[in-house]
Order: C-alpha cells, then sequence, then structure tokens
C-alpha cells in the first residue's frame, strides 16, 4: 500500500485526520477502509517497528514477519479495541503494542500461522537493512532508538508535505536548493548561501529570507505531525521535547 501523492491537493486532504482517527477507524471490523486507514498508519511508521524488532536480537528475514504480524494483529483489532484514545501518545501505544506481541509470540512461537510471509505493507527488506547497518546506535537502548526512529519519521513526514506544497507552487528548484538547511542536527555541511543565491539567481540576502520562510514552515508541519500522534493538543509541546532529547542523544546516528 503506498501513500498518494499524484496531487498535492489529496496529500493536503488526508492530513485533516489524525493518526489516532486512523487507527481509530481501523478498529472498526466494519469500518469502509479501516484497512487503507491503518496502512497509511504503517506505512509512515513501519520501519522505527522493524528496527526496534532487529535491536531485539532477530533476524532480518525474522524481522520482517514480526512486524507484518505484528500489522497484521492490529488489524484483527485484538489491539485496537482497547484503545483509548484519551490515554498516551500513539508513539507509546505502539511500542508497547509492539512489546507485548513480542512477548507473546515467543511464548507460543506460531510467527507463520500468525501471518508469516503475507504482506500487509510491502516492506523494503533491503532498504531497511542497509539503513540499519548505518547506525551505530549500540550504546542505547532500544526504546530510546525507536523514539529517535519515531522522531525521523515525522520529520520526514513533514518535509514531505513541505516538497508537495513547493511542487505545487512551481517551486521545486528552490525547494531542492534549500532543503539542506533543515537537517534538524546539522549533521551536513551547508552550502554557502553565495552559492545557493547563484543557483537560484536572486541574491544573498533573498536566499536568507526564503530559508527563514522555509523553516518557519516547516516547523509549523512538524507541529502538525506531532499533534496527530497525540490525545491532547496541550502535549504537543512536551512530545516535541522527548523527541528532541532522542534525536540528541542519537547524535545523528538514526537515519531519515
Amino acid at each position: 500500500m503506498k501513500r498518494n501523492q499524484s496531487s498535492p491537493g489529496g496529500g493536503v486532504d488526508r492530513f485533516r485526520t489524525t493518526r489516532w482517527s486512523m487507527v481509530l477507524l481501523a478498529a472498526q471490523s466494519q469500518a469502509s477502509g479501516s484497512k487503507e486507514a491503518l496502512g497509511e498508519v504503517c506505512n509512515l511508521y513501519w520501519y522505527p517497528l522493524y528496527g526496534f524488532v532487529r535491536q531485539c536480537g532477530h533476524s532480518p528475514e525474522d524481522a520482517r514477519d514480526l512486524t507484518q504480524g505484528f500489522f497484521l494483529h492490529l488489524l484483527e483489532h485484538r489491539a485496537l479495541t482497547r484503545l483509548d484514545r484519551q490515554k498516551g501518545k500513539f508513539r507509546s501505544f505502539l511500542l508497547a503494542s509492539l512489546q507485548k506481541y513480542l512477548s507473546n509470540e515467543a511464548r507460543r512461537a506460531d510467527r507463520f500461522k500468525r501471518g508469516g510471509r503475507a504482506e500487509f505493507v510491502c516492506l523494503d527488506l533491503q532498504s531497511a537493512e542497509d539503513r540499519y547497518g548505518l547506525e551505530p546506535i549500540e550504546n542505547l537502548t532500544p526504546e530510546k532508538v525507536f523514539d529517535a526512529r519515531w522522531a525521523m519519521a515525522l520529520l520526514a513526514e513533514a518535509i514531505n508535505r513541505l516538497s508537495l506544497e513547493y511542487v505545487a507552487q512551481g517551486k521545486t528548484a528552490t525547494f531542492e536548493a534549500l532543503k539542506a538547511f533543515l537537517d534538524p542536527l546539522n549533521s551536513k555541511q551547508l552550502p554557502p548561501y553565495e552559492e545557493v543565491a547563484e543557483q537560484l539567481e536572486v541574491s544573498a540576502a533573498a536566499v536568507k529570507t526564503l530559508i527563514h520562510r522555509l523553516r518557519k514552515q516547516y516547523t509549523t508541519f512538524v507541529r502538525e505531525e506531532i499533534s496527530r500522534t497525540v490525545s491532547d493538543a496541550g502535549d504537543v509541546g512536551a512530545e516535541v521535547h522527548e523527541l528532541c532529547e532522542a534525536l540528541i542523544a542519537a547524535k545523528g546516528q538514526v537515519m531519515a
């Protein structure tokens, strides 16, 4: 199941629903579009979950099967029917549900019966393993790394939204020239303003203004993404703080 990026308008429309709403829709067995709603969520957050399973000591193949099995488990409502949107964060809910699922699977040892090779979400195992191999995070707990990967997933989605908006405005070249300035941890060497100004055929002062606008819009999108994963708008600030702490702890070792 792939995200619809065929039109900027369609991309904006799908953000009218929160991630919680998508999950709650999937919890209704007869609800039209419930499978698609859960698939949307799984497409956004599968790698943090897959990475957590790998850090628990499972092989790539087993981690793939367990991640798919977990998604099928959610779809079968064994966890979703007990979900209370008013309590906690979506991030915490998913991780706790995954940990319980892994514990149950270890006891029952029937992962293959629970879904095994069945695919609910298309997981790019090779890409995931390439990414996993470049994340030297042995000194962090799986839970802390999960939080950092979750943060990177949210940031990536905010950048995706921003990209779609610039494309819709016919400013693809501007976005491509400036997106390096959105690096949350400044882990990359940024190009000089003069170099970007020459590329865009504007002044260095104009580049500074464009970067300021881009970052402001990016911050807005990030906060919107986070607001869709908490049960109370008042929790956004605390969630921003926790995710920033996780990213800092990971020291740029977790990839987008």
